[in-house]
């Protein structure tokens, strides 16, 4: 029974899983991508960072008609700040150095923004895409569990890697090698996983204890024109000073000006306490007296606030720079390649001399995969042109790389998989 529910969750929900495993790999070293693709992104780490109100004059001269609507530092020193400017309809991401203050590029579509939209949502909108994926925490951690249960002792086979006795044992072997060693991030993804899906839907009250509520201003900006500069107008330096007084040692990550005029400007940032993401440190400033109206300090986290904010760097692995970055990169590789060599071998178990074993092997479940994934791509070319408005490269960019992972599951699984059941019959 477990090894049939462990299969039934690899084979028929087999497309949907390699792309959210996949697609959450790859957004682990999304910065890294930009980094190769964007040299305008690059930054070379200095130990002064500019005036945070330089860099605001030279975005109002570089975007007279717009608007900061979002500024978030990386998580890594070598690439630029990431400034959302907004014009109109159109959101532009400009790359401002935060050592010199200069303005070195903008992109309508970054390697980051895709891949985590594709792992977060996969393009589809109202949540449902939120939950489609988060659904994966649960099948992800039920597969882990009925694996262990039918694969017995092995906390023995850590070394177990079966040779010399045809390539359906070696494969199966090296199948179960990897999944044991990648136990740790099964569980650790899973639970993550799981969490987001509790807080979104606001399970036990997760989502209301963990998220500190915006304050409304007492007296807000009532002038609507004084409001659409006020992203360019407000004093960014004496603000960040401000929130430093209140958290000392605090390192300013990412600033939301206001969206309505009863709402006030938001700031986080870092401190010396570790694990945690930006927002563990939290500060809301009047956009017109600069007081601190109500602030979030990360050393004094209430346990599930503190939960929640430890999620997002355990599930991407940014919580220790580069290297742990590239861990989690390798083990998401592992884990999408179980899904894959799974697949194989399932196949080859259950249609011995079939060569229509792959349809068979996921039955009428094809449909519910192929059908959210044809809905993915369309509404994904959706937001392509009408949200982030991408340029011909992007879309090639995209479509490429789509082609290739499609030639490659073409070939694995219909042309070469076909080669090897003809050979066998051969031999038989």
């Amino acid at each position: 029974m477990f090894f049939q529910i462990h299969s039934w969750i690899g084979i028929k929900l087999s497309i949907l899983f390699f792309i959210v495993c996949f697609s959450g790999t790859l957004a682990t070293l999304s910065s890294e991508m930009d980094w190769l693709v964007f040299p305008e992104y690059r930054a070379k780490v200095e130990e002064k960072l500019a005036s945070k109100n330089t860099i605001v004059q030279n975005i109002a001269k570089a975007y007279p008609d717009g608007k900061i609507e979002y500024w978030t530092a990386m998580e890594v020193p070598y690439l630029c700040d990431l400034i959302y400017i907004k014009r109109g309809d159109q959101r532009t991401y400009v790359f401002a150095n935060q050592y010199t203050g200069e303005i070195q590029g903008e992109a309508q579509l970054t390697f980051r923004r895709f891949f985590r939209d594709l792992h977060y949502f996969l393009f589809i909108p109202f949540n449902i895409g939120h939950f489609t994926v988060l659904i994966f925490g649960f099948l992800l951690l039920l597969s882990l569990i009925t694996s262990l249960l039918f694969y017995k002792k092995w906390y023995r086979k850590l070394f177990d890697l079966k040779r010399g006795k045809g390539k359906v044992v070696f494969y199966r072997s090296l199948h179960r090698l990897i999944g044991v060693w990648s136990i740790p991030f099964m569980l650790l993804f899973s639970i993550t996983g799981i969490w987001y899906f509790l807080e979104r839907t606001n399970t036990a009250d997760i989502s209301e204890t963990a998220n500190t509520a915006t304050p409304e201003l007492v007296c807000a900006q009532t002038d609507s024109a004084l409001f659409k500069t006020i992203s360019y107008d407000f004093d960014y330096n004496k603000a960040v000073k401000a929130a430093q007084e209140v958290i000392p040692g605090i390192q300013i990550k990412t600033i939301n000006p206001p969206t309505q005029m009863d709402r006030p400007f938001y700031l986080t940032g870092i401190s010396e306490v570790p694990l945690v993401r930006f927002r563990a440190n939290r500060v809301y400033i009047h956009p017109e007296t600069y007081e601190v109206l109500k602030l979030q300090d990360a050393e004094e986290l209430p346990t599930v606030t503190w939960l929640n904010d430890i999620a997002d760097p355990l599930h991407f692995g940014y919580w220790g720079g580069l290297l742990t970055k590239v861990i989690w990169f390798f083990a998401g590789l592992a884990i999408s390649a179980l899904i894959l060599s799974g697949i194989w071998i399932s196949m080859k178990r259950k249609v011995k001399g079939e060569l229509q074993q792959k349809q068979q092997a996921m039955g009428k479940w094809k449909y519910v995969n192929w059908g959210v994934f044809t809905l993915m791509m369309i509404l994904m070319y959706g937001s392509a042109v009408y949200r982030y408005e991408a340029s011909l490269g992007t879309f090639i960019t995209i479509s490429l790389g789509w082609s290739i992972v499609g030639f490659l599951c073409w070939y694995i699984f219909s042309y070469k998989m076909q080669e090897v059941v003809r050979k066998e019959l051969r031999e038989v």
